[in-house]
């Protein structure tokens, strides 16, 4: 089971919770083994030269050659963990994790780092707002969006344990903590971490926290959300999303990703496929491309901190209005079924 933290406040790296993770890892399973792209230093990868000399390979400046060796590590018992940037993986290795990752049936696990505005200074080219919709499309793979250091290693630890293709997207840097140490998760189920009548706000990512934020202000006004981390974006949890919008007044979905083939996007395949006809407000990057700033500067402007997403939410929750429907009513039946 998981517990949330009394103190939202930043806590460790995850990319040092990353290499933390593995390095225990290491210790356990011979198996285990570790990769980069010339980006060690930013991924704090450079750590295992000391810990684990023989447990990492730097590929240098070649992510589809890298994902190649991955595989074929793979291919001969190892299990291997790559790091990039997210759109290195997303756009550069695509066609390497498709084919000789996925379709050969290999283990492959991805730390895609600085999604969305946490890529900063390293400008639009190193933005990726669009990886989790590409990488949706590669048939069987799980993909998470680690909200915190905490479950950033427990979602490291799962990975380890499974076969297949697995990406786990976040800032390298720290963020603000949800759950407490110890904290228990399930992949493809995701966590619901407050209780509300009026709406539904599902988020992933870094941005639970901002998701938290916007549900106390709603409480401020009298009204009450439901709030569901959804953690692992595929599988979908789409029996945790039907329950909970039963006799909603709206849904919302909140993410440091572009609203188009997200989380925005899978929520809104659940609803469309089981006639679910409240209204939904997809919060992310609308339709653009990245820019050169600091990631304080860059998640205000793609109207992703606090203050920026409720005032996309004021309009549109005046004009959501609630009330018994058919979409409640086939939520119902979902939950008594």
């Amino acid at each position: 089971m998981f517990k949330l933290t009394e103190q939202r406040t930043k806590g460790k790296e995850l990319r040092q919770t990353v290499v933390d993770t593995l390095n225990g890892l290491m210790e356990k399973d011979d198996r285990i083994i570790a990769l980069d792209a010339d980006l060690g230093g930013a991924s704090n990868f450079l750590q295992f030269k000391q810990t684990h000399p023989d447990k990492f390979i730097d590929v240098g400046i070649s992510e589809a050659n890298m994902v190649g060796v991955a595989a074929g590590l793979s291919l001969t018992g190892f299990t291997p963990f790559i790091h990039t940037f997210a759109p290195f993986v997303a756009r550069r290795a695509l066609d390497q994790l498709f084919v000789s990752g996925a379709y050969s049936k290999n283990t492959i696990n991805i730390f895609g780092s600085d999604p969305g505005f946490a890529a900063g200074f390293n400008g639009g080219t190193h933005t990726s707002y669009e990886d989790v919709g590409t990488l949706r499309t590669i048939p069987n793979i799980v993909i998470c969006d680690a909200a915190d250091e905490v479950q950033m290693s427990w979602v490291i630890k799962a990975f380890s344990q499974m076969k297949g293709i697995h990406y786990v997207r976040g800032n390298r840097k720290s963020v603000r903590s949800i759950y407490e140490a110890g904290s228990d998760f399930k992949l493809g189920k995701g966590n619901l971490i407050r209780n509300g009548s009026d709406y539904l706000i599902v988020a992933a990512g870094q941005l639970v926290s901002e998701a938290l934020d916007v549900a106390d202000i709603l409480e401020e006004q009298g009204l009450t959300a439901d709030v569901i981390d959804m953690f692992t974006i595929k599988p979908l949890d789409r029996d945790l999303l039907l329950k909970r919008m039963a006799y909603k007044k709206a849904v919302i979905t909140i993410e440091n990703h572009n609203i188009i083939g997200g989380l925005g996007s899978a929520v809104a395949e659940v609803m469309a496929e089981n006639r679910i006809s409240i209204p939904l407000k997809r919060i992310g990057c609308n339709d653009r491309f990245g820019q050169v700033g600091t990631p304080e500067f860059l998640q205000e402007e793609y109207g992703l901190t606090t203050p920026k997403i409720y005032a996309q939410l004021k309009p549109f929750l005046e004009k959501s209005s609630g009330g018994r429907r058919e979409s409640d009513l086939i939520a119902v039946k979902h939950i008594k079924n």
